[in-house]
């Protein structure tokens, strides 16, 4: 087995450690646990710094834990938020817990015979039978109150200024969470608990529940929250979450998130959300520090990343449609893109709607009377004639030249380029 926690502190994913996590995981292949919040159809890069923890434990040869949160789900962690979530119906949790272990099998072998093949587990399922007067019972005994009003998250909450304060649902989270650990204890011999470091206190009222109900030994670990240099929340952007699902992020705008980071974001982030080894690491930091224009460590990690989310066919289709918009592509780059892609690629670009019936129309007539790309026929006449106008990326030799059938690029669009910065799509309906 290799050095986990080793692994984890020179990428920077570790915050807190509990005394002895490092000597257990040395001494014997351990399970742990990280809990993924079932709210939605599709994990987003925020989850990716936890799957990523997921992901490197399996590859030091222990067994990673997926526990998806069907029954804290429907109460909503108070940690670092200021109102309570939405509460979901249990036919939702199970849709979202099947698409979110389908995107976990892209980072965790679950299938191999292995004795550390992960498995994913519903907190759902041992919670949905148990009585609130067992609960309270069994478990509400081994931890007092004071103990738990010490949390951050639950003191931040009701010292705070919102005028609900916090409901008794939310403040019984950590004690939810503390039995998720003491189940997995007792019935996958889970020893970890890990999270980002919003989530020790919920992780560390586990632990002393285990020790004083069990007498056992259980540790934790989290990982810092993950920030942007210029001090805004990662992954999030003007349209919202950057998902894994491609039906709610195409591979072309997950990838032209991760290239659009800066260079120290760059630094940080190919450390953390890659399998990259140490040394590969630094010798593209190096690379990038003498021709930092080129953006190469951006586009090893913009790399990386897709092809692991997504796979290396959808890469290759991510950056062939970034190079569109530079210049630097062919008519048959543009052919060969999807029309989700082609749309995400020249999204907010102008459109103009054309009867197919128009479709063998010379290029002046259509660009300059049948929609506006051009004030007028002398002036699209001119930029034709000076080497300006393409269409799907093929420059316009002549003012003669027809739009037929045969330009239409995924059956409905055609691309028009007017000098270098300047596109429209014309979409024949």
């Amino acid at each position: 087995m290799s050095n986990f926690v080793k692994e984890l502190t020179w990428r920077g994913m570790v915050h807190n450690i509990m005394p002895g996590t490092e000597e257990l995981l040395q001494k014997e292949q351990t399970s742990a646990y990280v809990g993924i919040d079932p709210t939605a159809d599709s994990l987003h890069i925020g989850h990716l710094v936890s799957i990523m923890m997921l992901k490197h434990l399996q590859s030091c040869g222990h067994r990673p834990i997926a526990l998806v949160g069907g029954a804290t789900g429907m109460i909503g962690d108070p940690s670092m938020k200021s109102s309570e979530r939405n509460l979901l119906d249990e036919k939702t949790l199970r849709h979202n817990q099947n698409a979110i272990k389908t995107q976990l099998s892209r980072f965790l072998d679950f299938d191999s015979a292995a004795s550390n093949a992960a498995i994913l587990v519903n907190n759902y399922d041992w919670m949905k039978d148990y009585t609130f007067l067992h609960f309270i019972r069994d478990i509400g005994k081994h931890i007092t109150v004071n103990y738990m009003m010490s949390k951050d998250s639950v003191k931040k909450r009701i010292s705070g200024d919102e005028r609900e304060g916090m409901s008794f649902t939310e403040f019984t989270y950590q004690l939810v969470q503390g039995y998720d650990y003491l189940f997995l204890y007792e019935n996958h011999g889970c020893k970890l608990q890990m999270g980002g470091s919003d989530q020790w206190g919920n992780i560390t009222t586990g632990t002393e529940l285990i020790r004083r109900k069990l007498g056992g030994e259980a540790y934790a670990l989290t990982c810092p929250l993950i920030t942007k240099s210029d001090g805004g929340k990662f992954g999030k952007t003007e349209q919202g979450n950057i998902w894994l699902d491609a039906k709610y992020t195409s591979p072309y705008k997950f990838y032209q998130f991760w290239l659009n980071v800066s260079d120290e974001d760059a630094e940080k982030y190919i450390r953390i959300f890659t399998m990259l080894s140490k040394e590969t690491i630094e010798e593209a930091i190096a690379r990038h520090k003498e021709e930092p224009h080129l953006r190469g460590l951006q586009k090893l990690l913009a790399k990386e990343v897709t092809v692991m989310v997504h796979g290396s066919e959808e890469y290759e289709k991510a950056l062939g449609a970034s190079q569109i918009l530079f210049g630097q592509s062919t008519s048959g780059a543009l052919k060969n893109i999807d029309e989700d892609t082609f749309l995400s690629v020249f999204e907010g670009v102008p459109q103009f709607a054309i009867k197919r019936e128009l479709l063998g129309t010379n290029i002046v007539d259509m660009l300059a009377v049948h929609c506006a790309v051009f004030p007028s026929k002398g002036e699209c006449r001119k930029m034709i004639l000076g080497g300006g106008v393409f269409i799907n990326k093929e420059k316009c030799d002549t003012p003669e030249s027809l739009i037929t059938e045969e330009d239409l690029l995924n059956g409905k669009y055609i691309l028009v380029q007017k000098g270098k910065k300047n596109y429209y799509i014309l979409k024949i309906e």
